[in-house]
């Protein structure tokens, strides 16, 4: 693990003894070797918002950026304790490292906070991840359907989605070459 990763992880500790960060790698490599230089920790759901502000603004972490957030569906995978993963990439630009955090959810009503406070950028996001998976963010200011419409009841990046839809998509005329 990095210098600068494991001062974060210190720091996260230190701020945050009764949370159990689990830091691990982001994803193993191919050749067996671990992937150390990305590290992501665990984060409860009802603690979210106040570890998100402390990687924000504590001067051990300054976390400025949130680079992308996203949603894995973990449906049949081996060794999965949870359904729903939200995955946040962070990135801070005056200390130069990274880190990603996992929040996991379940069904029936899986839910995180809105860190729409924390980085305003997060609002478009978690609207697509709302859209495609299901997952809903509470306190979020517009969390409407980004992607597909309002009345479409479905999430299609779910993995229990069928691969051909639920029949929405049999009311479109079908062209061809020939239909010009």
């Amino acid at each position: 693990m990095h210098e600068a990763t494991q001062q974060v992880i210190s720091a996260l500790s230190e701020g945050f003894s009764d949370v159990d960060f689990s830091p691990s790698p982001l994803m193993d490599r191919a050749d067996g070797a671990v992937g150390a230089e990305q590290i992501y920790v665990r984060v409860p759901a009802d603690r979210l918002l106040e570890v998100m502000r402390f990687l924000r603004n504590s001067e051990a972490c300054a976390f400025e950026q949130l680079c992308d957030l996203t949603c894995v569906d973990y449906l049949n995978f081996p060794k999965a304790t949870d359904r729903y993963g939200v995955v946040y990439s962070l990135l801070s630009l005056s200390r130069n490292h990274r880190i990603w955090v996992k929040c996991f959810v379940n069904d029936p009503s899986p839910e995180v906070p809105s860190v729409t406070g924390v980085w305003a950028g997060a609002e478009w996001m978690e609207r697509e991840v709302w859209d495609m998976f299901g997952v809903r963010f509470s306190d979020h200011p517009d969390l409407r359907r980004i992607l597909t419409w309002e009345a479409f009841e479905a999430h299609p990046l779910r993995k229990d989605y069928p691969l051909r839809g639920r029949g929405e998509r049999e009311d479109y005329e079908v062209l061809t070459r020939e239909s010009r």
